[in-house]
């Protein structure tokens, strides 16, 4: 089935929302639930299409073309079809770097955008913000490096003001700017504080894979970006409210995240002492896949 919903995407103007976005959910499913040996060669049919890579070239170009000032707070067709866009591009990255496969057609991305989408947000869906931070994290997971992508708008400066001596930092952190980072960071914490689930656990991924990128690049930024103050607020923030305990995923790997890079200001000897005495009495295999995954990784780096 890959092969004629494949073209018939390539037959596609991204306008034909009612056709294209249930396809781009077919075949990003396909790559996700079939067998390691099929992946590898769905993975190849789709990156020799052509005229699909030429759509989903497209697909994501509109998605600062269907930008309205208002947008309405439901999901629209359109929206709907970026989603499905931007989630099947990361996991085409993924999978291509996964299995090395030749490429026929490369992509282009405007990182300033794609960053901009996040640390404005400018009132896009939670769904559409999540998937462009998939397509992120892939990004920063492959260091910027991938022969299924181009990458435009380095550095693109905001201002005409000349380079400081941080420039040092903006040649280690390339394609990123030091300044683009404190603000996605800080972007990163203010969508933490919404307490959406989805968004939740799209963003402490984010954020994972942002400080990973960091410590490789330059380790006192990574550091930083670790250490800040504000992040021991935002974990009282979400124990705040309705659920107080430690054993929620997006807590657990937040905790770990600093105890990896041994963000002592922010977590201390009795919030850790706090999450092995609720995990000592919780009943652990009742306890949610997610949760379950996020405490081990959490007693791994104790």
């Amino acid at each position: 089935l890959l092969f004629p919903v494949s073209n018939l995407c390539g037959k596609c103007r991204p306008r034909d929302t009612d056709l294209l976005q249930p396809s781009l959910n077919f075949l990003y499913w396909t790559l996700h639930q079939t067998t390691p040996c099929s992946q590898q060669r769905a993975v190849a049919v789709l990156l020799s299409n052509v005229s699909l890579l030429e759509l989903l070239q497209k697909v994501l170009e509109c998605t600062w073309l269907w930008s309205p000032p208002s947008r309405p707070a439901y999901l629209s067709s359109e929206d709907a079809l970026l989603c499905s866009g931007w989630l099947l591009v990361a996991s085409l990255l993924l999978y291509q770097h996964r299995y090395n496969t030749e490429v026929h057609q490369t992509l282009s991305v405007d990182l300033t955008q794609v960053l901009n989408a996040v640390i404005f947000r400018n009132k896009k869906p939670i769904l559409l913000l999540v998937s462009i931070m998939q397509f992120l994290r892939a990004l920063l997971r492959q260091n910027f490096s991938s022969s299924l992508l181009v990458i435009v708008g380095q550095n693109t400066a905001t201002t005409g003001i000349q380079p400081q001596p941080s420039s040092l930092q903006d040649t280690a952190l390339h394609p990123l700017a030091t300044q683009q980072v404190f603000s996605l960071v800080v972007s990163l914490q203010n969508l933490l504080v919404h307490k959406d689930l989805l968004l939740s656990r799209a963003v402490v991924a984010c954020l994972e894979t942002l400080v990973e990128y960091l410590y490789v690049k330059n380790q006192d930024v990574a550091q930083h970006v670790a250490s800040q103050p504000w992040h021991r607020f935002l974990l009282f923030t979400l124990l705040s409210g309705g659920q107080k305990s430690f054993l929620q995923p997006e807590v657990l790997r937040l905790m770990t995240l600093f105890l990896r890079y041994q963000s002592k200001n922010i977590i201390s000897q009795k919030e850790i002492s706090q999450i092995i005495h609720e995990a000592a009495e919780a009943n652990i295999a009742e306890l949610p896949e997610a949760t379950s995954c996020a405490l081990h990784l959490f007693l791994s780096q104790v």
